[in-house]
């Protein structure tokens, strides 16, 4: 019995209905050089409940293609987003 891969990543847009895209960052070793260098993945992901936002970290499961480009699936949120509180309209302000 095969185990479907699990990825945590974080969602990075989520104006698809139904679908959001998620950065997935992992370290790895540089060839020649043998140093960590970042590498970053983009997958669209499916989102049924469309309870995902901006910011928060997910944990993502592979799936049957769903679409053209959506082959995972959200499992759960692991950390909500923090809410910037504050009114906008002080940081529009014209200063003339």
């Amino acid at each position: 019995m095969s185990r479907r891969k699990q990825l945590v990543g974080e969602v990075i847009t989520d104006a698809m209905d139904k679908t959001v895209v998620v950065r997935v960052t992992r370290l790895a070793e540089h060839p020649l050089y043998k140093k960590k260098i970042k590498r970053v993945s983009k997958f669209a992901v499916h989102d049924e409940q469309n309870g995902c936002r901006v910011g928060d970290q997910v944990l993502i499961e592979e799936t049957r293609p769903l679409s053209k480009t959506k082959r995972w699936r959200v499992v759960t949120v692991l950390k909500k987003a923090a809410v910037l509180g504050g009114d906008e309209s002080d940081s529009t302000e014209n200063y003339a």
